[in-house]
This record gives structure tokens, sequence and C-alpha cells, in this order.
């Protein structure tokens, strides 16, 4: 006769609780890494992306310009992705999928903006022509800095917290549920009864226009 091991059935509350700290855990990276990017892309896009120099009147001037003016692209997905990133706790279900599919593009727009803004001359050449009255003037010695990749770095970040949304997001507790922790509905609230020989129940019974007699 053969010998039956006995294997060990996890048990739901544990598998459940495993369930919910991993989705804690996705949740909060979600939100670490979205918000650290979004930063991160509104900071350095302020910054100097390129200089140059640009004749004026025999003599040349030194000229820059920062993120905004290279592109305001990644700038705008950020907020975008920001807001994305916190409207993923008012929906549910296909919305949630669709808002951190919008959080993911966000990211990926963002970071591809700031790649091909760091070899963009058109923002110096726009301000040399602006700098010395001629609309044919191009910029001299163009160097770009590093935020554009830093930029980028952050966009990155943003595309990170979409996956994070779009591999986890479902397991996320959303705004206004009715749902505890466990998954089941709240259980509902005993209606308060009245007991018509104590004098504070009485009042408040007629108070609300009932018969604290009726039923005893």
């Amino acid at each position: 006769m053969g010998y039956v091991s006995a294997v060990p059935v996890p048990q739901p509350r544990a598998a459940r609780a495993a369930v919910a700290g991993g989705g804690r855990r996705s949740l909060a990276a979600a939100l670490f890494l979205g918000a650290l990017g979004a930063t991160v892309v509104l900071l350095s896009a302020g910054q100097i992306w390129a200089e140059g120099t640009a004749s004026v009147g025999g003599g040349s001037v030194s000229v820059e310009a920062d993120g905004g003016t290279v592109t305001g692209v990644p700038t705008a997905l950020a907020i975008v992705g920001l807001a994305a990133l916190f409207a993923v706790f008012a929906v549910r279900r296909t919305g949630r999928t669709l808002v951190a599919a919008l959080l993911t593009l966000s990211g990926a727009g963002a970071a591809l903006a700031a790649v091909l803004g760091a070899s963009d001359r058109a923002a110096l050449d726009a301000e040399a022509a602006r700098i010395s009255g001629d609309t044919a003037a191009a910029v001299a010695g163009l160097s770009h800095t590093v935020w554009p990749y830093v930029t980028a770095a952050g966009a990155v970040l943003i595309l990170l917290a979409g996956l994070f949304a779009l591999r986890f997001g479902k397991s996320w507790p959303a705004m206004g549920g009715r749902y505890e922790r466990s998954g089941t509905p709240r259980a509902a609230r005993k209606a308060p009864t009245n007991d018509p020989d104590r004098p504070e129940d009485l009042w408040k019974a007629l108070d609300r226009g009932e018969d604290p007699t009726h039923g005893a």
C-alpha cells in the first residue's frame, strides 16, 4: 500500500494577504516613480538645453534656449501623466486600464520628445535671428547640455509607473469603494431601536414623528 504525503494547502486568508501586500507594494512603487518622474521632467525642462553665439554688429553675443523654448512637449505630457497617475484611483476596470495606458504613453512621448530636442537647433537659430534682426541668421558654436537627457530619464520613470499600473492596477483600491480590504461588501448598519421605557428614546421618536408605543 502506497504512502500519501500531506501537501499543505494555502489558506484563503493568507493568499488574500499576499495579494494585498503585492498590490500595496506595486501601488507605492507606481506613485513614487510617477511623482518623481514628473517632478524631474518639470524641473529639468526649465533648465538650459542649448547654447551658442550669434553675430551682432560685427561682434558676437551668446544665446541660449531652455527646454520649454526647444520643445514644450515633455512639460505638457508630464502634467498629463501626473493627472493620469492620480486619476487611476478614481476609475475601475476598463477605465483604469485606459488611464494607465495614457500614463504609459505620456512617459514614452515625453522621453522621445526630450531625446529629439537634445539635437535641435531651431530654437537657437530663432533666438539668433531675433537678437540680430536678421531672419537668415544662424547660431554658431552650437552645444547642448545634459538636461535633455535628464528630462528623458524622468519621462522613463513616468513610463515605468504606467507599466506598473497596467500590470497591477486591477488589485489597487479605488476612491469611494464600497468594499473592505478583504473584498467583501460592508455589512449594513442596523437601524436604531427605540426603548419606550427610556425618556430620551421617547422624545427622539416623537421628534421624528413616530409612535414610540407602536410594536410595544
